[in-house]
């Protein structure tokens, strides 16, 4: 042998041994999925449910697209109290748009939340103040973002499931609406980062350190809430709702984290750099997660999504046939193997996005051509500590 090739067969021993077992435990996650909870569907309110719930949402400058979900949550029934509006300060007519809906409808209120204290971040605080603003007659604090737009029946129907699966904390996955080509590329790969690290949607999650949650619709008993302060566990961190429900699993209450899309639809960003930007200083989640972790995480990406597609590029493009060592052709087998598994996935995750008017809506299919990319992203975020976020700096 030469001594390129003892280089070669050593590289490719090395890059099996980072991936083989990384493949293991993508595998032990996804073989769950067909036991997880089925998507929650839109409910009609019961009695019971009368006056249950106080909705926060939390606005900065968020006039271009709070229309949808200040209409959706006018469309909820009975079981809504009321509907807080923490506003910070928006110098761009939002409070002008929910005084109007507030004309329509007496359960909205708007609240002011500034000035912003030191050692809080912008949407924490706002959430922090919604709770303590919120009638303490609520069962449940439900948080949601200026960006999801709710079927008529989310608020119910989350209820409903909420009560009959003893959930203390529970939050949902959203069905993405795309528009512009980019995103339709980037914003799935993005998403697929966070499938691989933790269990599917509407799996019960034992270990609290690996709970998922999503803060645009976020329902917390109320006397749960009240029980670990609110918000200031998750104060500094620009993952917050991923902090706090962690943190609240770790008291010892039930948390869930659902499939939504029948119910919730959002609009995050507009175009692929906007969500490379924003989404990507988040996505890392290691505000919420020992540095140990945030290490075995990015491993995990890079051996089961970051590299398979370079892989198998390079066997296209190499002179020498796969099969001239066994390495190779093992190596070539697990990272095609990996490929199949991402297109699979892809056509899993396929009703979590609506393309009906989107632009380019095809590169959707594509978009694990971006993995390697939205992987670079999650390495860059990890050791990089957000300086500005929805407008705000930070010191």
């Amino acid at each position: 042998m030469t001594d390129a090739s003892i280089i070669e067969s050593f590289l490719l021993l090395v890059l099996l041994l980072i991936q083989l077992p990384a493949t293991a435990i993508l595998l032990s996650r996804l073989i769950k999925g067909p036991r997880r909870h089925p998507p929650i569907q839109p409910q009609q309110p019961t009695p019971d449910l009368l006056g249950t719930v106080s909705v926060v949402v939390p606005t900065l400058n968020e006039a271009l697209r709070i229309s949808p979900l200040l209409a959706g949550l006018s469309r909820q029934s009975y079981e809504v109290r009321e509907i807080i509006v923490v506003d910070s300060n928006s110098q761009d007519g939002t409070p002008d748009l929910v005084k109007a809906a507030q004309q329509q409808d007496p359960r909205f209120r708007l609240v002011t939340d500034d000035p912003l204290p030191p050692g809080w971040v912008g949407r924490p605080w706002a959430l922090h103040n919604g709770f303590l603003h919120s009638a303490q007659a609520s069962q449940w604090f439900l948080g949601m973002d200026a960006d999801t737009v709710p079927d008529p029946g989310l608020v119910a129907g989350l209820l409903q499931t909420a009560t009959a699966q003893g959930y203390d904390l529970v939050s949902l996955s959203p069905q993405f609406v795309l528009k512009y080509p980019g995103e339709c590329w980037l914003q799935p790969a993005l998403l697929m980062t966070l499938l691989y690290r933790f269990d599917p949607a509407g799996i019960n999650t034992e270990q609290p350190e690996r709970v998922m949650a999503n803060g645009q619709c976020f329902l917390c008993r109320r006397t749960v809430l009240a029980a670990v302060d609110g918000y200031t566990s998750a104060s500094d961190s620009f993952c917050d709702d991923v902090t706090l429900a962690r943190h609240i699993a770790a008291q010892g209450f039930k948390v869930g984290f659902l499939d939504g899309a029948k119910i919730l639809k959002v609009r995050m960003y507009e175009g692929a750099i906007e969500t490379w930007k924003e989404w990507g200083r988040s996505l890392d989640l290691k505000d919420a997660s020992p540095r140990a972790q945030i290490w075995a995480d990015l491993w995990l990406l890079c051996a089961v999504q970051g590299l398979p597609l370079l892989i198998v590029v390079y066997f296209l493009l190499s002179p020498q046939p796969p099969f001239a060592s066994s390495p190779r052709l093992l190596l070539l087998g697990l990272n095609v193997f990996l490929l199949v598994i991402r297109f699979a996935m892809l056509l899993a995750i396929a009703p979590s996005y609506d393309l009906q008017n989107a632009k380019g809506g095809w590169l959707f299919w594509l978009s694990p051509l971006a993995d390697p990319l939205a992987v670079l992203r999650i390495f860059l975020s990890a050791f990089h500590t957000p300086r500005e976020w929805r407008g705000r700096k930070y010191g």
